[in-house]
């Protein structure tokens, strides 16, 4: 048996020096690449071209057009806290509800940035992909 006084001593030993939390901080998310290949693809498929992915501005946004200063994100249903789709989880849901409300608090203050840079903002959630028409009509309309 393990004493408690002993238990981070044991972690940094078995993850080189590393805490378990200092190993798992450094590990970076792939970004939600399911959704973001579909808008790329809608986005070729229906001609509308001068995209760049990721660019280091603030949000680092899934699309950028650079020339029209147009940002688009591609949220999550589940992380971002979609109104239609978004069901809390049954276990741990303090947890869940401030990790999801500070997700929307940080979003929120990404687009104020932004458009404090004079950029547009256009967040599409996961499942508005769905409606391919109404995705490339609202970003259409913001290129002009």
């Amino acid at each position: 048996m393990v004493c408690p006084e002993n238990t981070a001593s044991l972690e940094k030993t078995r993850f080189g020096g590393l805490t378990r939390s200092e190993v798992m901080s450094r590990i970076r998310g792939k970004g939600n690449e399911k959704t973001e290949v579909r808008l790329a693809r809608l986005l070729r498929d229906t001609g509308i071209s001068g995209w760049l992915r990721h660019l280091p501005i603030p949000g680092r946004p899934d699309f950028a057009f650079r020339k029209q200063k147009v940002a688009i994100f591609v949220d999550g249903c589940f992380w971002h806290g979609c109104p239609r789709c978004f069901r809390l989880p049954k276990q741990n849901r303090a947890f869940w509800k401030a990790k999801i409300e500070g997700n929307r608090r940080r979003d929120r203050s990404v687009n104020g940035r932004l458009r404090g840079l004079g950029w547009k903002v256009i967040r599409i959630r996961e499942c508005r992909l769905k409606n391919a028409d109404q995705v490339v009509g609202r970003i259409k309309n913001a290129l002009r």
